[in-house]
């Protein structure tokens, strides 16, 4: 990173705050030997990324055991501000029924009504996220401005 790029490196703690907040974010997978990316709903349980889904879903026979990212951010394109954390660890599903229980009660909460829910905790072994600093100035002409369509 250039010490004058406009971001700024967020530290763990910073990240896992930022992420607490977030109502959505983005899962990265491998499916059929190719990188997939699929907008889903969370939830922070202590540190780990828990997403919640149907046991027979394609996502949930994909991740488990696997090595996933997750990304989360928030940005403003009119102000030019923004942040992105990104969690990469191993995926697996939860298994133990007293978690289960758990974590139906105060797990993410899904905005379709799954049947036999399941949930998937993502371990949060590597966290990184970088915050955009500066405000408008940073940013530069738009591509709008610039004549560019959208």
């Amino acid at each position: 990173m250039y010490a004058n790029d406009g971001f700024r490196e967020l530290d763990r703690s910073e990240c896992l705050r930022l992420l607490a907040r977030a109502p959505v974010g983005r899962i990265v997978y491998t499916r059929q030997t190719l990188p997939a990316v699929l907008p889903i709903d969370f939830a922070l349980d202590g540190e780990a990324v828990v997403v919640r889904s149907f046991a027979a879903s394609q996502l949930v026979r994909a991740i488990d055991g696997a090595v996933v990212a997750f990304e989360a951010d928030d940005v403003d394109a009119t102000a030019c501000s923004g942040w992105r954390v990104v969690v990469t660890g191993l995926a697996k599903t939860v298994t133990e029924q007293a978690e289960h229980e758990r974590l139906l009660g105060a797990g993410s909460r899904s905005w379709v009504p799954w049947p036999e829910q399941v949930f998937v905790r993502i371990a949060t072994e590597l966290v990184t996220g970088r915050e955009l600093v500066g405000g408008r100035h940073a940013c530069g002409p738009t591509r709008r401005a610039q004549g560019a369509s959208v």
